[in-house]
């Protein structure tokens, strides 16, 4: 069967923009398909083409297509979602071809896509179920797949929830990092450093905050791949200047995670690593950090959240501002970067910013990355919001739009936040309170 598998544009809306004429909000998305690239990987024998719309608006066009697709499979997180069922009413209407949807939000509200011109929802991580399914497509069978929910003319049939196993990360099967490699040079993040590419090395968490959709990707399982198949991986990006390592806690296992250092630096693996880490991980096991120095950690990225212990239980962070602290004295004497994230809750009055500014501010964070507290449907935080829920429209769900009442008048909410953004930029071109130090 021909495959194709599409990720869509940059896409969303912003209130502060369309009401209030501040333009310097915006989310832009500019990392490689990883999760297409993954799938692509585990369809050998079959005739596979990515569309990155994100790095090409016009992939679409006949001409750049190879072939006319049996099957479209489409992806998105929740401010996308609204763009991928317009994309898979269009596509059907245009190929006549099987449309599969997954990615974070189906995983998160399967239902919301129960069109009729989407057949199947693959919910969770998908690189196995998504190669069953097109097996028992090609074979002429009725799938019955755990994990994969049918929906026939806009309703959804019978489902069976999947159990993930580490069956399901097909560790032998290398990610089709070549269908993209005319984009390669738009893989740019900024604060990490030049081409980056990305490298899957565990699913899923070793936590459940009250935000977080990841946990619904694996049923709440923390699964890792094998350190060969990373490091495999790794090799396999070739012409890139970083190497992202993408899940959301590479150092869950601390045994696995300090093997998978040594393997790298015995690979002769020389390229800059990025990767997500806990800071309580960091507190508890500077030793590990040491290790990663010397394997090219060259930054880390910390959910830190908020900056009182009170707000963090509220959102089951299950951590401390003395952790948060700790951890990047630890890390920046070991010369890691540290990549902040920071959550704004709609409930911020000024006082609230005034506060975050001045951590931030006093902080050695190199990239700071506030984010508005936004419910994502299926995570713990939108079943306890729901009822406050003021703009349902998924196409503001980009993290920088509140979707519940501000507790400021809303244009100043956003012009703090506004001006929360450029204080982080400025300590991003600064370099960090340490550098503003000893240039004083």
């Amino acid at each position: 069967m021909k495959i194709l598998l599409v990720n869509p544009p940059n896409c969303g809306r912003s209130i502060p923009e369309e009401n209030y004429g501040i333009n310097a909000i915006k989310m832009i998305f500019r990392g490689e398909p990883l999760s297409l690239e993954t799938l692509a990987g585990n369809l050998d024998g079959h005739p596979v083409a990515i569309t990155d719309l994100k790095a090409d608006p016009h992939g679409l066009a006949p001409e750049r297509l190879p072939f006319t697709p049996d099957v479209v499979g489409l992806t998105g997180v929740t401010c996308e979602a609204n763009t991928v069922l317009a994309l898979a009413e269009s596509l059907k209407l245009r190929f006549g071809a099987v449309v599969v949807v997954g990615g974070h939000h189906a995983s998160c509200d399967p239902d919301f896509f129960s069109q009729p011109y989407v057949d199947y929802v693959v919910t969770g991580l998908g690189k196995l179920s998504f190669r069953q399914l097109i097996d028992t497509l090609e074979a002429g069978g009725k799938p019955d797949i755990p994990g994969i929910r049918t929906i026939c003319a806009g309703v959804p049939q019978p489902f069976t929830p999947r159990r993930y196993t580490t069956a399901d990360l097909v560790d032998n099967r290398v990610p089709r990092y070549d269908l993209v490699n005319q984009h390669r040079n738009t893989y740019v993040m900024r604060g990490v450093g030049g081409k980056t590419g990305f490298v899957a090395s565990a699913f899923g968490c070793t936590h459940s905050c009250a935000f977080c959709c990841i946990p619904n990707m694996t049923a709440n399982r923390y699964l890792l791949h094998s350190n060969a198949a990373v490091v495999r991986d790794v090799m396999a990006l070739g012409d890139v200047d970083t190497i992202r390592l993408v899940d959301a806690n590479t150092f869950g296992n601390v045994e696995i995670a300090t093997d998978l250092a040594h393997q790298l630096m015995a690979a002769g693996v020389r390229k800059p690593l990025v990767a997500d880490v806990r800071s309580d991980t960091v507190v508890r096991h500077p030793g590990l950090f040491e290790c990663w120095r010397k394997a090219g950690l060259a930054a880390a990225v910390i959910g830190f959240e908020e900056i009182s212990d009170q707000r963090l239980s509220l959102l089951n962070k299950r951590n401390t501002v003395h952790n948060n602290i700790e951890a990047i004295r630890i890390l920046k004497n070991l010369g890691i970067r540290i990549v902040g994230d920071f959550i704004v809750s709609p409930d911020y009055a000024d006082a609230d910013f005034d506060r975050l500014e001045r951590f931030i501010e006093q902080s050695d964070i190199d990239l700071p990355i506030p984010a508005v507290l936004t419910p994502i449907p299926g995570t713990p935080l939108h079943q306890e919001l729901r009822s406050h829920i003021t703009i349902d429209n998924l196409d503001y769900y980009t993290f920088t739009n509140a979707v519940v009442a501000t507790r400021m008048a809303e244009a100043q909410f956003y012009r703090r936040y506004s001006g929360l953004l450029e204080h982080c930029l400025a300590q991003l071109h600064s370099g960090g309170a340490h550098a503003r130090k000893e240039n004083d």
